[in-house]
């Protein structure tokens, strides 16, 4: 039986300040690869938190236009900082995460020389909005080029300074190891943009030991997540006061901050619907775990097509409902009629009928199967297994290569 060797493992990710998804997923797959044993080092950009403070290596980043234009094409500062890490770390491996933003595509040419998966979370590497949404609002179905300037997702100078970025892009992904997307929808974006990529399912935490879902007396509704304009929450709060139109006893929590925050609570109260609704701010995953049994529904409500949507398996892993976009990710995790409710992305009454339903059905539960199946998919354990195993897959190809 072979053994099992500890791994040098660095994790490169930009680490932006509107924390979301992403880096969630870094933070969780440190400590998971820290518990089996490997050890591990971050680097991230300066523009965020980094990582909270815990990162090993922070590299310059701005959000100064001006600065970004080169910037964003080729960091040096990034670039001299993944240097110093491989050669004072020594990683057997590097996972790359976003660099898109402040990081650049051209650290990839500092890997050259490291076993290196990339791992592709969102759309950046294949649109340049991020968010493959058209500006009318509706879901842009085509590869990226000439069209995103035609469309007039950007201006014909930034599609111009783009040119040489996604170039940096397609090399620096073509040039790693493995590719890694975090749906089986992500794969077939990346695919039809000429990136073959392959999924694997990410960590979710299971519940507390002793959770217990107990819904509200009271029809109560969750949303959490970002408060950035593609998340639907303008959306959400437009179809809400519908609901209350004629079912006024519903409520609904909000948890999670961004840019959107301050003129989300003016919407509603515009709306004459603030009395219902509560926004709470960032909260920590138990605070969420918390408001999770407390509620009927997790909403999901994204404009744009969620590249996986990890707010639901959250939910529907400790039994819960979502509510959520059908275009994107989540239509692979919700069931409908199952797990929860898909509906059109962007469509305010429909939204709002399914609320209703929801409202007269009563809290509704998730079969205990699709639970279970869900928990193993998206298993700390074995996402980690998964991910060593391709780690120790492009390590060995990487050394056959160069024999």
């Amino acid at each position: 039986m072979r053994t099992v060797h500890a791994m040098r493992v660095l994790l490169v990710t930009d680490w932006t300040a509107n924390e979301g998804g992403i880096e969630a997923y870094v933070t969780r797959a440190s400590h998971a690869l820290q518990a089996a044993g490997h050890e591990v080092r971050l680097l991230t950009s300066s523009m965020g938190s980094a990582a909270r403070g815990v990162a090993d290596y922070v590299a310059f980043g701005t959000d100064n236009p001006a600065a970004q234009s080169l910037l964003q094409i080729v960091n040096p500062f990034a670039v001299a900082r993944v240097r110093e890490a491989v050669r004072d770390f020594r990683p057997d491996v590097v996972q790359v995460n976003m660099f898109e933003k402040y990081l650049s595509p051209a650290i990839f040419q500092t890997l050259r020389g490291v076993p290196t998966v990339a791992f592709v979370h969102y759309y950046k590497p294949i649109c340049p909005t991020a968010l493959k949404v058209l500006p009318d609002g509706s879901l842009c179905q085509v590869p990226a080029g000439l069209v995103c300037w035609r469309s007039r997702c950007v201006g014909l100078a930034e599609w111009l300074r783009d040119r040489p970025r996604y170039a940096l892009i397609r090399s620096g992904l073509a040039q790693s190891d493995r590719v890694l997307a975090c749906s089986r929808w992500m794969v077939e974006q990346l695919r039809q943009n000429g990136i073959p990529a392959e999924a694997i399912p990410l960590p979710v935490p299971p519940p507390a030991p002793g959770f217990v879902r107990v819904p509200s007396r009271e029809p109560l509704f969750l949303y959490c997540g970002r408060l950035d304009r593609e998340k639907g929450v303008d959306l959400l709060l437009q179809a809400f006061r519908r609901v209350l139109a004629s079912r006024p006893a519903a409520r609904l929590r909000i948890m999670g901050g961004g840019p959107r925050q301050a003129a989300l609570e003016t919407l509603a109260e515009g709306l004459g619907i603030r009395g219902a609704v509560s926004f709470e701010g960032r909260a920590s995953f138990g605070e969420v775990e918390t408001a999770l049994a407390q509620a009927w529904a997790l909403l999901a409500p994204s404009i744009w097509p969620e590249p996986l949507g990890l707010t639901a398996i959250e939910a529907i892993t400790r039994g819960v409902p979502a509510i959520a976009s059908a275009g994107g990710g989540f239509a692979e995790t919700v069931e409908h009629g199952v797990s929860g409710s898909l509906v059109p992305n962007g469509d305010e009454r429909a939204l709002a009928d399914c609320l209703i339903r929801a409202v007269d059905g009563g809290p509704l539960a998730v079969p205990e199967d699709v639970v279970r199946t869900l928990r193993r998919r998206h298993d700390p354990t074995y996402h980690t297994a998964l991910l060593t195993g391709i780690f120790r897959e492009a390590i060995d190809a990487r050394r056959r290569r160069n024999s």
